[in-house]
């Protein structure tokens, strides 16, 4: 997915090197045609949330990137990935942001839900950085984190006051990892 999103930003101007990524893509594409998505009849309507970031992953502008995985009961439902807007200073603002743009996922999750009479509690965000994990707990601004941007302190707020769970996911189980992380 990661692959292919690089590509189409060079779609209006590309060079050969793009040219031979895509020729990659489809050449893996065309090697897996059996491989999908199964979804299960299930009645749980638990919302877990797996929130991951990479640090200057993309060596282009060096800017990071999040990935948010969302299972309601054991469906995979929604599994979004970007670039973030700015260069990040240090991991654990990368994975923030990533924080940030996964409370949001879970507003309109839960209020789409609610629209169909399903009223979640107890909502569990998985991320792997114990230090993001403690800024978000602690509601004190550090000299460290004064210049992320105001737009993602709200998940202080929404964290701490509401029926989100922050909790810590060790790397080996941190499920949003397999959708854009390559494995040797």
């Amino acid at each position: 997915m990661f692959s292919v999103e690089l590509c189409a930003g060079f779609q209006s101007n590309p060079k050969l090197s793009h040219f031979k990524a895509v020729k990659m893509i489809f050449r893996y594409l065309k090697g897996t045609p059996n491989i999908g998505l199964w979804y299960l009849k299930s009645k749980n309507f638990e919302l877990i949330i797996y929130a991951d970031a990479n640090f200057a992953r993309c060596g282009i502008d060096i800017k990071g990137t999040y990935e948010i995985c969302q299972l309601l009961g054991r469906t995979l439902v929604s599994w979004p990935s970007k670039k973030q807007n700015s260069v990040a200073l240090f991991i654990a603002e990368v994975e923030y942001i990533a924080v940030g743009a996964c409370c949001a996922q879970v507003i309109w999750m839960k209020n789409t839900l609610e629209n169909y009479v399903i009223h979640l509690k107890d909502i569990y965000v998985k991320c792997d950085n114990t230090s993001v994990i403690c800024l978000i707990k602690n509601p004190i601004q550090h000299s460290r984190t004064k210049h992320i941007v105001i737009r993602h302190h709200f998940i202080r707020d929404y964290i701490n006051n509401h029926d989100i769970c922050l909790e810590f996911i060790n790397i080996k189980y941190q499920l949003a990892d397999y959708f854009y992380k390559t494995f040797k």
